[in-house]
């Protein structure tokens, strides 16, 4: 036992903690050590009331043998948990502590397989459904559902052309490059889809996922009761977080002329953070789970996210925010990191957290609720409703790509730069997003142009200003020093 009686009982009742009084129900008790070995492990403590009063064990031996007789005829598969006496003050108390379990899931016999399954959310118990079962076996197994075949359908069902787009001149995405990216497996002598390359690039992916959508909703207030604007996004995955993203600043701008927003950050909700957000969900999403789509809810206070399916066993909000990290969906995360919108594995969270604090935000909340992780970004100060916004819609798009352009041709004004060095100017880690969209269309507009045209993927290859994005920049220049 890592912490002492002291610090245990000064603790509040949650994921990996509760208190009993004693053993005279002891079906609850039962439960909770199913969730807890079905999730992120955890103690209880016998001996304390609701109230948190310390009333002690009588005869805490023969409890204890009690205790692993009741485990012993009501749990299955065996559970061990670790027992101890503790002392406190002058009473004596039971700590019996749970880790996650590489058997799971564990189920109370009396209910069976089927209805017996527990997890543990928040400070109580939730039966677990046939998916999370599920989810509970390829957990220990180590078998992510996107990795998964899908024997019934091939390759030609996979839109691969448009996921080359996606991969520019980084990948080929011959046979070789989709069986490395776990998008083909072998499956009885021949090469099938895994349900991540369905999820990510299939041409009918709703008819097989028809919950992996987005469901976006800006509300009037603080409150989810009157919507005002609302989209569903059904693009690919990788796709679908510009358009979340588009959605968001559409409601976001700080109410000024939309000619300013071609040179100026004029969004008044943090852009980063959030991106990270959304990413965390499309890539941690349990995809089995029905009826249940990402969601993204802009109120007036604050953005929440929320994906379906809890945190995956062992994992803990705490360990998160530690910068802990295990992923449900092997085959996205990996092709997200390829395409540059995961940069390091694991370190989103801890990033978001680390950039609130330097704006000097409010720290995000992070909660598990009906079954589904939501993050809460706190806004800086309240946005209203501006009803404006619905009808310059395709002028904000427009806008937040100019003022990308801007800042790529001021990049390159001094000398031609890489797409790692524009990445690096622009303060990205790694070109993605709709800096990979706005090098064609600078090209295709005579804005700037290869360094080394006749060899358009080479690795020494970089994008010079034209005579044209030269007077283009000096314009905007002009314009600023007028405004």
């Amino acid at each position: 036992m890592m912490l002492s009686a002291d610090d245990l009982i000064s603790k509040p009742e949650g994921k990996t903690l509760e208190f009993k009084r004693d053993l005279s129900s002891p079906k609850p008790l039962m439960k909770t050590l199913v969730a807890f070995a079905n999730s992120a492990g955890g103690m209880i403590v016998l001996g304390v009331t609701d109230d948190r009063q310390v009333i002690g064990v009588d005869q805490p031996l023969d409890e204890e043998e009690r205790l692993c007789n009741l485990i012993a005829d009501t749990i299955s598969p065996r559970l061990v948990p670790n027992v101890e006496m503790v002392t406190f003050r002058d009473k004596t108390l039971l700590v019996i502590e749970v880790y996650p379990s590489g058997q799971r899931p564990h189920w109370l016999k009396a209910e069976g397989t089927d209805s017996g399954v527990y997890v543990r959310l928040g400070s109580s118990n939730r039966q677990a459904d046939r998916e999370l079962i599920a989810e509970l076996r390829r957990s220990v197994e180590g078998t992510g559902f996107d990795e998964m075949v899908m024997p019934d359908i091939s390759v030609d069902d996979l839109d691969i052309p448009a996921a080359q787009l996606l991969f520019g001149g980084s990948r080929v995405l011959d046979e070789k490059s989709l069986i490395t990216l776990k998008l083909l497996r072998q499956y009885q002598g021949r090469l099938v889809p895994t349900k991540g390359a369905v999820l990510l690039f299939g041409k009918e992916r709703l008819m097989h996922f028809p919950d992996a959508w987005i469901q976006c909703g800006r509300f009037f207030g603080t409150e989810k009761i009157h919507i005002f604007d609302h989209i569903e996004i059904d693009q690919p995955l990788p796709k679908a977080v510009d358009e979340v993203m588009l959605f968001l600043k559409k409601h976001a701008f700080r109410g000024a002329d939309l000619s300013e927003i071609r040179r100026k950050d004029v969004w008044s909700i943090p852009i980063g953070i959030l991106r990270e957000v959304i990413i965390n969900a499309l890539v941690h999403a349990d995809y089995s789970q029905r009826g249940a789509p990402v969601r993204v809810v802009f109120l007036d206070n604050r953005i929440e996210i929320e994906n379906p399916g809890l945190l995956l066993p062992g994992l803990t909000i705490e360990d998160m925010k530690q910068g802990t990290s295990r992923i449900r969906n092997t085959v996205i995360a990996r092709v997200f990191r390829e395409l540059h919108l995961i940069e390091q594995w694991g370190t989103g969270v801890r990033r978001m957290f680390k950039e609130a604090a330097e704006l000097g935000l409010p720290e995000p909340q992070i909660a598990e609720t009906g079954m589904r992780v939501r993050f809460t970004i706190p806004l800086p100060e309240k946005i209203l409703v501006q009803p404006a916004t619905v009808e310059v819609e395709a002028q904000v798009e427009a806008q937040v790509e100019a003022q990308v352009e801007i800042h790529i041709l001021a990049a390159c004004a001094s000398a031609p730069l890489s797409s790692a060095e524009i990445a690096a100017a622009l303060g990205h880690k790694q070109l993605s997003g709709n800096l990979r969209k706005a090098l064609p269309r600078l090209r295709a507009d005579g804005l700037l142009e290869y360094t080394i045209p006749e060899k358009p993927n080479s690795r020494l290859q970089k994008y010079r200003l034209t005579d044209k994005g030269r007077v283009l920049l000096t314009t905007e220049h002009m314009d600023d020093e007028d405004s």
